[in-house]
């Protein structure tokens, strides 16, 4: 059997591509003065979930359940970031005529509606949330996020739970 690369590596392996996802977003904010739409604020805050637990694991070198917890974690957040960014890539190509009118911003919703209330205005869509502002071999910003979702998840996934 060959000699599969040790867990801690990977684990911080995991945590540095989720912080240089987030720098690169910064970058891009800063660069292009684009505000993020809440959608893309929640699939930053996926992905710094998903670092934060990759990091932990990392310091932690957990074995038994505690690993399988780490795998656990890191697939629920990157489901749920995949999820948003799914959202997104669906919104991106509704045809226009479909297309909801713009709305309020994120920190709106927060500031005037319960939690609940505003996370369900920000999945019901927006006019912003199907604009293409960025995009890379053919892909949009939301599309590019979900494949390093489920490349980073699967990964931190795979890593957690493979025998030693």
């Amino acid at each position: 059997m060959p000699n599969l690369p040790r867990r801690r590596p990977l684990n911080f392996l995991v945590a540095l591509f989720c912080a240089g996802l987030i720098g690169f977003a910064l970058y891009m904010q800063t660069r292009d003065s684009l505000s993020p739409c809440p959608l893309c604020v929640l699939q930053r805050i996926a992905f710094m979930a998903l670092g934060a637990v990759s990091l932990l694991a990392f310091l932690h070198g957990p074995r038994g359940w505690g690993r399988r917890l780490y795998a656990v974690l890191a697939g629920l957040f990157a489901a749920a970031g995949a999820g948003v960014a799914g959202w997104h890539v669906y919104l991106q190509h509704l045809p226009p005529d479909q297309v909801p009118s713009c709305g309020p911003g994120l920190n709106y919703l927060v500031e005037n509606f319960p939690p609940g209330d505003a996370l369900r205005m920000v999945f019901m869509g927006s006019g912003e949330y199907a604009r293409v502002h960025w995009g890379f071999l053919g892909l949009s910003l939301p599309e590019w996020t979900l494949i390093w979702f489920v490349l980073l998840g699967g990964l931190a996934l795979w890593n957690n739970l493979r025998r030693a």
